[in-house]
């Protein structure tokens, strides 16, 4: 499986729910900060920008980014309890 990271900016509408329900179907997902997401799929970087943007307005912004191997964070808040370390490192050691 690959692993995205997901960053996305709503402008007008801001409907975030129908957004994150759209993350939320892919199952293999984590959200470490505000208006970051990321994912597990065998899909390409552009077929989950294309999902996502189904969902979204024409002047809403949207990065969809390939992660693998490497990473280094820092989570503060309800992301503190190491859960969130483990998903990463879970799925970056297993990412393609």
């Amino acid at each position: 499986m690959k692993v995205y990271q997901i960053n996305y900016d709503l402008r007008k509408q801001r409907d975030y729910s129908r957004l994150i329900k759209q993350i939320k179907a892919y199952q293999t997902y984590a959200n470490p900060l505000e208006s970051c997401w990321l994912i597990a799929t065998n899909q390409s970087s552009v077929q989950v920008r294309d999902n996502l943007a189904s969902v979204m307005d024409a002047d809403d912004g949207l990065l969809v980014t390939r992660l693998q191997g490497e990473a280094a964070w820092r989570m503060l808040g309800g992301n503190s309890n190491g859960s969130m370390d483990k998903w990463l490192k879970d799925q970056l050691s297993k990412a393609e």
